[in-house]
């Protein structure tokens, strides 16, 4: 007998139909033997409605009563999903995050795991049953209704896999596994078998909407295998596992990219100690994640800062800066949207040179101008303008030999 945790994305229980497909799936492995639990998420479009629901009524909605709405997605999914295996003769229970013993911090909208107490899942699954629990959610230490922001069930599942010491975790979504490219943009892509937690964790944070970027970060430090596979077919997928020696044999992995960035540019700020530090730290204590960040030199005592921030973060963004500028004596806050960061990921990188250059030659092959550049050990990633983003990818995918791996 195996202890296996698995999580269905929005599309895999998008409806009646597929519900009942995942049950008849869930079946199967509970029939061999195994003790299930699965995590699942709001039906595809759920989310995004609720949201627009909120706006609808107020502009700038309170977090915390987001997640009192957005919490309601993932409830509807895991009732309708044990209603199905009831249907079929699978004895299941429902739980929700804060019943599964999900706790985090007070983070609204974005809240981090602090701690899971396996114990009630432990004890449905010692009695027999099937426990299917609602991803993205969980509890703060006052019993508030918490979410992990977008991609949480994936961050959900990982957790769990964890606490409950599962042999296997499988997250189960619309494509067959991780790719070299989104392959409905690059149609060479092709599908890896396996691939690192650093290069997932770099190419979720760059973009790639196959994992939240956080998940991989859990899974990493806490040694959580985990395959990427489809719920439409049985096909192997992608099994997300540490590094290993062969791996660095492949040059670049994968290219992402990011069509969800603002670029800020603070323009004539003092260009003293401290100038920069107090801008950081108002957008930190905003909760707002600065990703490429690049600062010129300063002349005639001014300086200006240029990084940028998720889309849906730049209006708070604005919003911090405003009294930190005063504060420091001055400073233009400028807002660019028409952006997109295109990044080239590989543990390979490590041990060969050129990836910089192979890389810059195939954007000015295709007279594509460069904003900003990032790098980190395994990753390279620009900023270019939005139109040209596809075909960016395109060029360096076919650099990189890509379609070959």
């Amino acid at each position: 007998m195996a202890r296996i945790v698995q999580k269905y994305g929005g599309t895999s229980v998008g409806d009646v139909e597929r519900i009942k497909n995942v049950a008849g799936r869930i079946k199967l492995v509970r029939d061999a033997g195994n003790e299930v639990v699965i995590v699942v998420s709001a039906r595809a479009g759920v989310t995004n409605e609720l949201i627009a629901r909120a706006k609808a009524l107020c502009a700038n909605p309170s977090e915390r009563e987001l997640d009192q709405l957005l919490a309601v997605g993932e409830q509807e999914t895991i009732a309708l999903t044990a209603m199905a295996l009831h249907g079929i003769g699978v004895d299941a229970v429902s739980y929700t995050g804060a019943q599964a013993g999900i706790f985090t911090d007070k983070g609204y909208t974005k809240a981090k795991i602090k701690t899971i107490n396996p114990k009630p899942v432990e004890k449905d699954l010692k009695a027999g049953r099937v426990v299917i629990v609602a991803g993205f959610q969980g509890i703060d230490e006052e019993g508030q209704i918490t979410t992990l922001g977008r991609g949480g069930s994936d961050l959900t599942a990982i957790a769990l896999a964890a606490a409950l010491q599962a042999d296997k975790c499988e997250i189960y979504t619309d494509v067959d596994g991780v790719y070299t490219a989104d392959p409905r943009v690059v149609k060479t892509a092709r599908k890896l078998d396996e691939i690192s937690y650093d290069e997932m964790l770099e190419l979720a944070s760059a973009g790639s909407k196959v994992m939240q970027s956080r998940s991989v970060e859990f899974a990493k430090k806490y040694g959580v295998v985990f395959e990427v596979r489809s719920s439409f077919n049985q096909n192997p997928g992608t099994l997300v596992k540490e590094e290993v020696a062969y791996m660095e044999k492949v040059v670049v992995r994968g290219v992402a990219v990011d069509k969800e960035q603002a670029k800020i540019v603070v323009s004539n700020i003092p260009d003293k100690p401290g100038s920069a530090a107090k801008v950081f730290r108002a957008l930190a204590d905003a909760g707002i994640v600065v990703d490429m960040i690049v600062q010129n030199i300063g002349r005639s005592g001014v300086a200006n800062l240029t990084f940028t921030v998720p889309q849906g973060d730049k209006a708070k963004a604005v919003k911090a800066l405003g009294p930190v500028l005063k504060g420091i004596g001055g400073g233009e806050v400028t807002v660019l949207e028409q952006i997109a960061k295109v990044s080239v990921v590989g543990v390979g990188m490590k041990t060969h040179s050129g990836v910089a250059a192979t890389l810059f030659q195939a954007l000015a092959s295709g007279d594509i101008n460069i904003e900003l550049i990032s790098t980190s050990e395994i990753k390279i990633s620009v900023i270019i303008a939005l139109d040209k983003a596809d075909e960016a990818a395109r060029l360096a995918h076919a650099a990189f030999d890509l379609d070959k791996i």
